[in-house]
């Protein structure tokens, strides 16, 4: 073990191809929320091929989310074969595997029988409001902050995993495992009840509310204050290194990955910061995915706790993940192997753009949203604020609840589209703004996800930012930071200039637009998200 309690791996030897060598290539994992992906990149950071199988969601009770994880065990069995197919029988092979997560989402099972005890929490379950709730009135909200840089939510694992012990029939014991999705998919994956590898990294670690993100370890006055037993908790690790290699039988022994090495974990918006190549104090990227989740680059020291936004490990690259050298030799300035980043998660965005779809039937699919919203010069007034799960960064308050503002008898459909389009915006203009209160401003925010196709949401943004907002090349940032870092580990790159080298821009918006008016706009935005909070009591 080394300092702090992480496990040290020894650097290996950089890995250089012989001429006339197999090209090698790094496959990432990626369990989102809605799905699994199998995702193969080459060594120009290039996605070159991908499987998908979506994943069952299951709403037992209002505010209840869950998942299957045996589902989602099968679902990576299946896209890992079949992207590891069509692998063979080409001139690639597989030198690193890397695993990227939806965050919080908390799994149980018993090492001996490798058996789930109850269907998977996913991170959008609010059944544990009242008790964080009820921690925030006895006083527990500083030591919270202060320790994990988080706030007192059910978004997050801790409560989740006390609801399991106390509420949900999980047996405690030797044998069992309380873990995020990365570990139960590294542990099966590994061998599962034949020797798997229990391991987290410090990014997953960091968002169960009992990891003092400066120490870095299991806090024992957290574990204590949630009830959860520290032995049933995994190993926590630096992101980059070798946490183990593909067990000969999980895919069968004839598969190209059998014995890979699976080099790098890390939670799917700490893999996109990475994927986005913000490698720097200031850089930003910004996810639209089911919701937003904007995370700018501190450096690599854990900033002091801000109003409305969260703190996190950005990623620890350990031995195993080079620092970019400067001209007179030393670690360029402001780069470190340990980054920590803050973080505004802001709770709809795609989903929004489902409700026009499915619950109002304003469009037919989720391309038709921005051509319709291009039919209006402007929303005439309305303002959409899509709260229909409470507000995350930076209000936090669970009891709001959507509102439209504006309407007049000449509304109609395109207005509604263009609004939802400029909620986006101001959600993530909001979370920047916020952002340059600890002393480090954002700088440029690169964007993906599905929403960031629209050209109309990008503009608003910088309009409202005054940033640039870039669109890279590619959008599978997720999966491209977690299979580059895989890489970085087993020496397919060399050192993070390599890695930002290969990223590229495709399209750049710089603010326009008269500023007066843009100051109206998130006025109007303003008046409207005021109105929409505490309108919910005995939220969930």
């Amino acid at each position: 073990m080394g300092p702090n309690g992480l496990r040290s791996t020894p650097r290996r030897r950089r890995y250089s191809p012989p001429v006339a060598t197999r090209t090698p290539v790094s496959i990432a994992i990626d369990a989102g929320t809605t799905g699994v992906r199998a995702l193969v990149v080459d060594e120009r950071a290039q996605v070159v091929d991908i499987a998908y199988r979506e994943l069952t969601q299951y709403f037992p009770r209002p505010g209840w989310v869950e998942h299957d994880a045996d589902e989602i065990w099968r679902l990576v069995c299946e896209t890992l074969s079949e992207v590891a197919d069509r692998v063979e029988g080409t001139d690639r092979t597989v030198r690193s595997i890397g695993v990227t997560n939806q965050r919080e989402t908390v799994v149980a099972w018993d090492r001996a029988t490798g058996r789930p005890h109850h269907r998977a929490l996913v991170w959008q379950d609010r059944r544990t409001a009242d008790r964080c709730a009820a921690l925030v009135e006895a006083g527990y909200l500083p030591l919270v902050r202060e320790r994990t840089g988080l706030v007192l939510d059910p978004y997050f694992s801790g409560s989740k995993m006390q609801w399991l012990l106390e509420e949900g029939g999980v047996p405690t014991g030797p044998g069992l495992v309380l873990a995020t999705v990365d570990t139960w998919i590294l542990w099966n994956l590994t061998g599962g009840t034949s020797g798997g590898v229990v391991a987290t990294d410090v990014t997953n670690a960091s968002r169960t509310m009992l990891f003092d993100i400066v120490v870095r370890r299991w806090s024992d006055e957290l574990c204590d204050l949630f009830h959860v037993p520290q032995n049933a908790l995994p190993e926590v690790r630096p992101s980059c290194g070798r946490f183990g290699k593909v067990a000969a039988d999980v895919l069968g022994s004839s598969s190209p990955l059998a014995g890979a090495p699976i080099s790098a974990m890390i939670g799917d918006q700490h893999a996109a910061l990475f994927g986005q190549a913000c490698f720097d104090r200031g850089m930003t990227k910004a996810t639209f995915g089911t919701g937003s989740f904007i995370l700018m680059h501190v450096g690599g020291t854990c900033p002091e706790p801000v109003d409305g936004l969260i703190t996190t490990l950005a990623w620890d690259l350990g031995t195993d993940g080079d620092v970019a050298i400067g001209a007179d030799g030393g670690p360029r300035a402001g780069r470190s192997s340990l980054a920590y980043a803050v973080e505004g998660s802001v709770f709809v965005a795609g989903a929004g753009v489902q409700w026009l779809r499915d619950g109002l039937g304003i469009i037919a699919q989720a391309a038709d949203l921005e051509p319709l919203a291009r039919t209006v010069a402007s929303s005439e007034g309305v303002v959409l604020v899509p709260a229909f799960a409470g507000l995350g960064s930076p209000h936090w308050d669970p009891a709001a609840r959507g509102t439209i503002t504006g309407l007049s008898r000449g509304t109609g459909r395109a207005h509604l589209a263009r609004a939802m389009i400029e909620a986006m915006g101001f959600q993530v203009r909001d979370v920047l703004k916020a952002m340059a209160a600890t002393g480090t401003a954002p700088s440029v925010v690169r964007v993906d996800g599905g929403a960031a196709v629209m050209g109309l949401l990008l503009q608003h943004l910088a309009d409202q930012a005054r940033l640039d907002v870039v669109r890279p090349r590619s959008i599978e940032t997720t999966a491209l930071g977690a299979a580059t870092m895989a890489g970085l580990a087993e020496g397919v790159w060399g050192t993070l200039d390599d890695l930002a080298g290969l990223w590229a821009p495709e399209a750049s918006f710089s603010p326009e637009g008269d500023e007066a008016a843009v100051v109206a706009a998130h006025r109007a935005w303003t008046r409207s998200v005021e109105r929409s909070k505490g309108w919910a009591t005995n939220a969930p």
